[in-house]
């Protein structure tokens, strides 16, 4: 064993004084030529995901608000805008009602089925992670994904029912936070005077006053609030500048960082 270590101290440490000189004069010569860009690494305590800093990446833009509030008109309407513009642009829709937990999912809203509070919120939220890393994927090659509905959705309407709001928002934790919340502010009875109200179950007025109180709770720095009771085209253009600023800022290296897991 004492012959198989042939390396005395004394030669271990010249070794090692050699690889270190080397290793600092390649490191000298390689910033005469490039400029170093940093590594933005993993950080639990910024919710910040792993991804270089600078990374160009498309923005996760969500909407927001009570039935009937336009949400879907808005998202399709900033989807041709930013088409225009020439940018790589999708809508989604949650829940997505074309997966195997999304058609469980319809069947319940469409009151073809009964379940449990707990067991639905669940669904919703399940619906929502399978769709996780296709989201991420799409976001970090440049994809700006323009979102009808989100996490907020399901903590607001399920704890509109009398689950514990805490409780609701568990699920959700390590979803991608979104880089922007427009909320299309309505009053419930105002919302409840537009067209094919109370097609689906949770379009009763009561409980999405209940819901309107909910979300008010959920409220955060992400978030945007426009008057849902002003002209579709007034809305509409406040819409396209605040997105428009957060894809420019996305574009620009925005690291991605996950929903409420701080």
């Amino acid at each position: 064993m004492r012959r198989a270590c042939s390396f005395t101290v004394s030669n271990a440490l010249n070794f090692r004084a050699l690889v270190v000189r080397r290793s600092l004069n390649f490191r000298l010569n390689l910033s005469c030529k490039f400029s170093v860009s940093s590594i933005r690494m993993k950080n639990t305590d910024s919710c910040t995901l792993m991804g270089e800093n600078n990374e160009s990446r498309g923005a996760l833009v969500v909407f927001e608000g009570l039935d009937r509030s336009g949400k879907t008109s808005q998202c399709g309407r900033l989807l041709s805008y930013l088409e225009g513009l020439g940018h790589s642009v999708e809508l989604w829709r949650f829940p997505d009602r074309t997966t195997s937990v999304g058609k469980m999912i319809s069947a319940y809203l469409t009151s073809k089925s009964q379940l449990d509070d707990r067991t639905i919120h669940l669904l919703f939220s399940a619906n929502r992670w399978e769709k996780r890393s296709t989201m991420e994927t799409k976001l970090k090659a440049g994809t700006t994904l323009i979102v009808d509905r989100y996490s907020y959705s399901g903590v607001a309407f399920s704890s509109a029912k009398g689950l514990d709001f805490e409780w609701c928002k568990a699920p959700e934790i390590g979803l991608i936070a979104p880089d922007l919340v427009v909320y299309l502010d309505i009053p419930p009875e105002k919302a409840a005077e537009r067209g094919g109200y109370g097609g689906e179950r949770y379009e009763q007025l009561e409980f999405q006053r209940k819901v309107a109180q909910q979300y008010k709770l959920l409220e955060d720095s992400s978030w945007k609030i426009l008057d849902a009771c002003r002209p579709l085209e007034d809305v509409q253009k406040q819409v396209k500048e605040i997105v428009l600023e957060h894809v420019m800022t996305c574009h620009k290296g925005k690291p991605l960082s996950s929903l409420r897991s701080c």
